[in-house]
């Protein structure tokens, strides 16, 4: 095989497996549309928020301990001690739950049968509290997220691509646990969506507020169950992208780079979610090996918005979503 085939084979699986980061991110989009018709713009910070908790718990960390310093004195920082991976992130989850039951009846349930822009201001606010409550609990500073997966170069496919080309692919290992956990989390979320009684009342509350409400079912138990739903899957991609590039409050932004993957795989499709991040992780990588280096390259800044923009054009409602008709 060609020298050049070989580095563009590296790029694109490199791509795939970036693409399922995003894809992570944008799985919580899909629940919070699926279930209210809304653009959650908070998503990314729930995964921050998830990602600083875990950490604080984890370690030991004292809430509020710079507020708490500065009003009395004090320095207070930790309690003294360090808990299990799985402790720390089981702990997270019911934060997360917490969290989520506490929209409901702070935010959401003011807000039943309202216009979905007043929806979506509604989850801006929520954005740029959590932001702030965020670095108020718990610091701002950059911190080390470690729950123990592996990173690193994976010494299997680089060992047998050698063999096999005379070059060794370089797969990072935490980009193929991020695989596995996606894989399993759309399998889990699609079964829950089509098969239980929960799942097909989500996509009815989706669909009419208030003929949802007139057949019995419980709104705010909904938009409960799936803002929960949507912090676990929130506290898994911070995990991943904590581990990655460790915990600081640019990992919000990642909610910027979810976009391009739910207008191309759908709004409403659990799959397309993960199918929109794998076209864009492999496409802006491809894009920037093949095409970067004429135009000057940092493609990849800018790639999946313009493919985003061409999808919005062509098919607005993506690959897998539902194909929006209205009577006027």
């Amino acid at each position: 095989m060609p020298e050049q085939m070989l580095f563009a084979t590296e790029a694109a699986l490199n791509g795939l497996m970036a693409g399922v980061m995003y894809s992570l991110v944008a799985l919580g989009f899909v629940l919070i549309f699926k279930a209210s018709g809304i653009f959650n713009y908070a998503q990314g910070v729930m995964a921050l928020f998830a990602a600083l908790t875990l950490v604080g718990i984890q370690t030991g960390q004292i809430p509020f301990s710079h507020l708490i310093n500065a009003i009395f004195g004090t320095d207070l920082h930790h309690f003294g001690w360090e808990l299990p991976a799985i402790v720390a992130i089981v702990l997270t989850g019911l934060v997360m739950i917490l969290l989520a039951v506490l929209i409901e009846r702070i935010v959401l349930k003011h807000l039943i049968n309202q216009e979905p822009i007043i929806l979506f201001m509604a989850t801006i606010g929520l954005a740029y509290f959590l932001e702030g409550f965020g670095d108020l609990m718990w610091g701002s500073d950059i911190k080390k997220l470690d729950v123990g997966l592996p990173q690193g170069i994976n010494e299997t496919i680089d060992r047998v691509t050698y063999d096999a080309f005379g070059y060794g692919f370089f797969i990072d290992n935490l980009d193929i646990v991020a695989t596995v956990v996606a894989g399993l989390l759309v399998l889990t979320l699609s079964l829950f969506s089509q098969y239980t009684k929960y799942g097909r009342a989500l996509r009815a509350v989706a669909d009419d507020h208030q003929a949802a409400l007139s057949v019995g079912i419980s709104l705010r138990f909904i938009w409960i169950l799936v803002w929960s739903i949507a912090g676990i899957v929130a506290l898994v991609a911070g995990i991943m992208w904590g581990a990655k590039s460790g915990v600081q409050f640019s990992l919000s932004l990642i909610a910027l780079k979810a976009l391009p993957v739910l207008m191309l795989g759908g709004f409403t499709s659990i799959p397309g979610a993960i199918v929109g991040g794998l076209i864009i992780g492999m496409g802006e990588k491809l894009f920037e090996f093949f095409v970067g280096p004429m135009i000057g390259g940092a493609t990849e800044n800018w790639f999946a918005y313009v493919l985003a923009l061409v999808f919005l054009v062509f098919r607005p409602q993506g690959l897998f979503g539902e194909r929006i008709i209205e009577r006027v």
